[in-house]
């Protein structure tokens, strides 16, 4: 695909509110599917700043536009990433798999074995489209104060 960046994002990075209504155009689409509703909703340009200090964040652009993003939080023996989010003007044009792909560079750079993530029970598309990645369950959890599982962890080892 001609005029996809795959980028770590800038120090100077500043479109914080660009970026806050991409993941939240981005995971709309959920509004009334899961229960509990998406943590997304208590995202601000603000908190997302600072979830950026304390994550490694990639971002994709396309022809000079913001397309998607990833953030990966480090843990003892693996990155999590969450908020792997691709605008909708953009999906199926592989956004998300390169996205994927630059945390596992990391990770892998970074000595962790392992990408760890987590998507909803009712979002079974989500789930076709990690394990086509070549993510495998690991476990299913529950949010607090819900007495069935709410969310699959998914886990893929890295080379």
């Amino acid at each position: 695909m001609t005029g996809l960046i795959v980028t770590r994002l800038p120090e100077d990075f500043s479109a914080w509110a660009e970026l806050h209504d991409l993941i939240m155009r981005s995971f709309a689409y959920m509004d009334g599917v899961i229960d509990p509703p998406s943590s997304a909703h208590r995202l601000t340009p603000a908190n997302l700043r600072d979830k950026a200090r304390n994550e490694i964040c990639f971002i994709a652009t396309l022809d000079g536009r913001l397309a998607g993003c990833i953030f990966a939080a480090e843990r003892a023996d693996a990155f999590y990433v969450g908020k792997l989010a691709v605008d909708d003007s953009a999906r199926g044009m592989g956004i998300g798999r390169a996205l994927m792909q630059a945390a596992e560079h990391h990770a892998v750079a970074q000595g962790k074995p392992t990408l760890e993530l987590q998507t909803r029970i009712e979002l079974e598309a989500n789930h076709a489209t990690f394990e086509r990645m070549g993510f495998v369950e690991f476990e299913r959890t529950a949010h607090e104060g819900y007495g069935r599982p709410t969310s699959i962890t998914y886990r893929k080892t890295l080379n």
